[in-house]
């Protein structure tokens, strides 16, 4: 079995607050699947972090969160026809200088003959301080291939210091 070579594609690092971060013109060979590495400093707590696929805003998003704490609360919900793609959760790094990392898998994103998927891990700290790790399987009900992606947080912005590196993958 051959081994997978990650191949960096782009880096965004902040330098002021933005609304999210972008990657366009994202190439459709050679690599087969996509690794998006997103640390999210957001401006208040409570916010979560989500993303879109070429500026798709319709209800084309379907996911399955898992999701446990470390006071040993363990919960899970999934949700269809969303308009984004949640990928990680709630007081990210409580709105301190310090993100923690969200990594996303997205597979075979230049097919243009299936849906889309997604795997990604994250770990979180709640406003109560409780620390959390999450999981997230996703779907991208479209046939197009994937050119564009844009992270967010669905509610306030990200502080300067956010970054966002995506990687191309040969398997």
């Amino acid at each position: 079995m051959p081994t997978a070579t990650y191949t960096p594609l782009a880096n965004v690092t902040l330098a002021t607050a933005a609304s999210s971060i972008s990657f366009s013109s994202i190439p459709a060979t050679p690599y087969r699947d996509l690794i998006l590495v997103f640390t999210g400093i957001n401006t208040t707590d409570d916010v979560s972090f989500s993303m879109r696929i070429n500026g798709d805003t319709g209800a084309n998003y379907s996911y399955v969160v898992g999701r446990g704490q470390f006071s040993s609360t363990v919960a899970s919900n999934a949700l269809s026809s969303q308009t984004s793609m949640f990928i990680a959760g709630w007081s990210y790094g409580q709105g301190t200088t310090n993100g923690l990392p969200v990594i996303v898998q997205i597979m075979d994103y230049s097919a243009t003959d299936k849906h889309k998927t997604t795997l990604d891990r994250y770990q979180t700290i709640r406003n109560n301080g409780e620390e959390e790790v999450g999981m997230v399987a996703g779907r991208w009900a479209s046939t197009s291939a994937i050119t564009s992606i844009s992270v967010f947080p669905n509610s306030s912005t990200l502080k300067a210091g956010t970054t966002a590196s995506l990687y191309g993958v040969i398997a």
